[in-house]
């Protein structure tokens, strides 16, 4: 880890401990906003935070002779969090939401910063992610999954400006994480997400963590199949990924609950399942050939 970029990993100790300041907070104050536990986000954030900090620390660190410009990129990015996760934060501690809230001036300002954070942080991750999509940083089953998961990170990141253009149907609340139901109703433990209506929440957190699962595919597949096999069970699980995390967005917007799917839902689901799994059997098949031909001669 001595090579990874610096700031993100000081990012990354700055998120563990606002996670345990957090837990704490769920601990000692039992107050309650929108349903949640009012400590509740700053915690999932963090979290969330440390995940995606160790990983592009991590993917900073494959180029042999990064740029300056993507640590400058990357030093930004670490600034832009680090001033999201403050408001975020301070608005615990003043009781107030963090996001949608236009109710006081100040309230709005501190939201327009922090879509502003969220903005450049955006646009300073796919700058990275296209830099280092366009080198050769690893053997290509996992250089497939690197790039899969840089994109398909950002895809699931954007996925939280549809959470802005929702209607809330609460007065000076501008956004909106459930589609159908207010927030704040009946959800699911630790998540947060509805029960009773569509979450905007799910697709934008499934897709930001292909930025993790998808290389720690690839690097399972290191040894255990051939090149060719690897990138092509790459890029199978990687569409299936893809049409999950569209499914997902698609049945939030339709006001459905994630475990209340309608048939539609589940057949398109099942379908997707159905795909992946004989795309990996035959992305295997020829390796498999090959060894048998092998044996017998």
């Amino acid at each position: 880890m001595r090579t990874w970029h610096r700031p993100l990993l000081v990012l990354t100790g700055l998120m563990v401990l606002t996670g345990l300041v957090s837990a704490v907070g769920l601990v000692v104050d039992d107050r309650v906003l929108v349903g949640s536990a009012i400590w509740l986000k700053p915690l999932k954030f963090s979290v969330s935070f440390v995940a995606f900090a160790l990983s592009w620390a991590w993917l900073l660190s494959l180029p042999e002779k990064p740029s300056k410009l993507l640590n400058r990129s990357a030093t930004v990015i670490v600034g832009a969090t680090v001033i999201e996760m403050v408001i975020v934060v301070m608005q615990v501690v003043r009781g107030e939401r963090s996001h949608f809230n236009n109710t006081t001036p100040f309230n709005t300002l501190m939201f327009s910063i922090m879509g502003i954070t969220v903005a450049v942080l955006w646009v300073c991750t796919l700058l990275i992610a296209i830099k280092l999509a366009a080198q050769r940083l690893a053997p290509a089953p996992e250089l497939a999954a690197i790039r899969l998961g840089m994109f398909l990170s950002l895809a699931g990141m954007a996925v939280g400006v549809l959470m802005t253009m929702n209607t809330s149907g609460v007065p000076d609340i501008v956004g909106a994480h459930s589609v159908g139901v207010p927030d704040g109703g009946p959800s699911m433990p630790l998540t947060g997400w509805s029960t009773t209506g569509g979450d905007l929440r799910v697709g934008h957190f499934v897709g930001m963590h292909a930025l993790q699962l998808l290389p720690l595919l690839g690097y399972f597949l290191r040894g255990r199949v051939d090149e060719r096999s690897g990138v092509r069970l790459v890029w199978t699980v990687g569409a299936g990924y893809t049409a999950l995390l569209v499914l997902l967005t698609w049945q939030a917007l339709r006001g459905q609950s994630l475990i209340h799917p309608d048939w539609v839902t589940a057949t398109a689901f099942g379908v997707i399942v159905v795909g992946v799994a004989i795309g990996a059997l035959s992305a295997r098949r020829p390796a498999a050939v090959a060894t048998r031909e092998a044996s017998t001669a």
